[in-house]
C-alpha cells in the first residue's frame, strides 16, 4: 500500500494575530508547522509529504522550515489557491501517480498523532474515505436569518470534524473533479466525497487535536505542550524507578 499526505498551510491567517501567519508562528521553539509535518515524517505509513504553501511562503518554507529542521519526506512544495479547497486540488494533482491513499490533513493541527494517521489509512483502505471526529459537547442551535432560535439540534447525532481525512486516491479525484465541474464549494474534503455518494466513516479523534485558528488556540497549544512534557517526564522517572 502506497500513501502520501497532502499537508494543505496555505492560510492567510486573518483571524490570528498581527505579523507572522499563524502556520509559522514559534510554538515550544519551532514553528507550528514544523511540528505538525513532524507527525508525518515520523509515521511508517507516510511513503512521502505534499506541502502546500502560499506562493509567496514557498522560498521561506523550504528554508525556514523544511531545511532548517531536515525533513526527508518531502517530496515537493506546491502552492495554493485562494480558497482552502483550491490548495488541496493542487496537492492532489501533484501526487505521484502510483499514490493508492492520500490523507489530508491541516498544517496548524500539530497535535495529531501517529496512531491517528496510522488508522486513518488502514481504514481508508477498507473502507475507501475516512475523516477524524468528536461528538459536539454543546448544545448546538440552528438560528433564523434575524438572529433568533429556530430549532435545537440533537446533538447525540453531531460531528466536530477534524483532519486527518483519508481517502483512496480515485475517490478524492473523482470528488474534485466533479467539485470544480460543477462549481461546487464545500466545507471540507469529505463533503465533496460526499456528494459522490460515497459512505464516509467516522474515526475517533481527539479533543487536543485542534486547528490552531485563533490567539486563544494558541495559549490551549502551548498548555498541551507543556501537559505532554510533564506526562513524558513522568514516564521516564517511572522507569528509572523500577
Amino acid at each position: 500500500m502506497k500513501a502520501d499526505a497532502v499537508i494543505v498551510s496555505a492560510g492567510k491567517g486573518h483571524r490570528f494575530m498581527e505579523g507572522k501567519k499563524k502556520q509559522f508562528h514559534f510554538l515550544e521553539g519551532k514553528p507550528i508547522l514544523a511540528h505538525t509535518l513532524d507527525k508525518f515524517e515520523t509515521c511508517p505509513l507516510i511513503r512521502s509529504i505534499l506541502l502546500v504553501v502560499g506562493q509567496e511562503d514557498m522560498d521561506y518554507c523550504l528554508k525556514e522550515v523544511v531545511e532548517k529542521f531536515e525533513f526527508k519526506k518531502i517530496s515537493q512544495i506546491v502552492p495554493g489557491g485562494k480558497r482552502r479547497q483550491e490548495s488541496v486540488k493542487n496537492g492532489i494533482d501533484a501526487l505521484p501517480r502510483d499514490v493508492e491513499v492520500v490523507a489530508i490533513h491541516d498544517g496548524v493541527r500539530p497535535f495529531v498523532t501517529k496512531a491517528m494517521i496510522e488508522d486513518s489509512i488502514q481504514s481508508a483502505v477498507r473502507y475507501g474515505a475516512v475523516v477524524l471526529a468528536m461528538p459536539v459537547k454543546e448544545t448546538i442551535k440552528m438560528s433564523n436569518p434575524d438572529g433568533t432560535v429556530l430549532k435545537t439540534l440533537d446533538r447525540e447525532s453531531l460531528w466536530q470534524i477534524q483532519t486527518p481525512q483519508t481517502f483512496q486516491v480515485n475517490i478524492i479525484k473523482e470528488a474534485y473533479y466533479r467539485a470544480t465541474k460543477d462549481a461546487f464549494v464545500g466545507t471540507d474534503d469529505a463533503s465533496l466525497v460526499e456528494r459522490l455518494g460515497v459512505t464516509v466513516h467516522i474515526l475517533p479523534g481527539s479533543y487536543t487535536n485542534i486547528k490552531i485558528t485563533t490567539p486563544e488556540d494558541l495559549l490551549l497549544a502551548n498548555l498541551f505542550l507543556k501537559m505532554d512534557t510533564l506526562t513524558k517526564q513522568g514516564q521516564a522517572g517511572g522507569r528509572k524507578n523500577r
